[in-house]
Formats: C-alpha cells, structure tokens, sequence
C-alpha cells in the first residue's frame, strides 16, 4: 500500500510540475520573437516526453497487478520463503537461492507467463530492477498471447 501512495503522490508531483514547465513554454511562445517561440517549443517537449513516459509507466504497473491479482486467484503466487537480516532486509544468498529456482522453473517453461511473473519477482527481490523489468514485460506479452524478443 506504501509503494501505491508513494507513486500516487509522485505522479501528482510530477503532473503539476509538467503543467507549470507546459505554462512557461506557452508563455515562451506567445512571447512572438524568434528566440523566445523556439525556447518555448524546446521548453513543451520535456512536459510531452515525461507524460509519455508517466503514462507508460502507469500501463505497465497496470498491467503487472493485473497478472498478480490473475496469478493470486489460481493460488500461483510465489511464496515469499527469503531470509531476513535483523533489520529486515533480504539476505542475498537466500535471494539467490530462490532466484536460481525461478530461473531454472522459467527455463522449463520458456512460455509460461506465470514462470516469468514469478522469475520478475525474483529478480527485484534480487535488487536487479532492470532484468525485473524485462521479465514482468515479458510475463505481461505472454499473458496477452504477443511475442517479444529476448
């Protein structure tokens, strides 16, 4: 619930800082001079860009509980069975562990999106965000019957 309220608040943060760069630029352009109007429309590109990118993010975390609320009803979620420090941070070996079983049950089961929903979970308990990524997107292409490449 924690990370919910934390991307909520960001994207509002974000929405209203894209309005006030999107205000300057339109005040840039209607300015009317040569330097202005081209710093303006340079200035309405970064608002574009990070909507793009804020909408995209929000499809893709959209559609990751969408699998996990699917994997959930069929009992399919991965059992969180990693070891702790002290103070609450998982301990990489037992990270590792489990990752090496995810990796090998993916391998199995190359076209099985629930393999790669899990092997995403592995990896981000693993702190590799980016191959995390990769495979909830690839979890995500098998579920709705597309192909990616690897």
């Amino acid at each position: 619930m924690r990370a919910k309220i934390t991307y909520l608040v960001t994207a509002a943060v974000l929405v209203f800082y894209f309005v006030l760069v999107g205000s300057r630029g339109v005040m840039l352009i209607q300015s009317g001079t040569v330097l202005t109007v081209t710093f303006g429309v340079a200035v309405l590109i970064l608002p574009v860009i990070g909507v793009w990118f804020l909408w995209k993010n929000t499809q893709f975390v959209r559609r990751a509980n969408q699998l996990a609320v699917a994997l959930d009803a069929e009992g399919g979620l991965p059992v969180d069975e990693l070891k702790r420090t002290a103070g609450g941070r998982v301990d990489r070996d037992s990270a590792d562990e489990v990752f090496a079983k995810r990796k090998a049950e993916t391998e199995e089961s190359p076209d099985d999106w629930r393999c790669w929903f899990r092997l995403a979970v592995a990896y981000h308990d693993a702190r590799d965000t980016p191959r995390a990524r990769k495979a909830m997107q690839r979890a995500i292409a098998l579920h709705d019957g597309r192909t990616i490449e690897a």
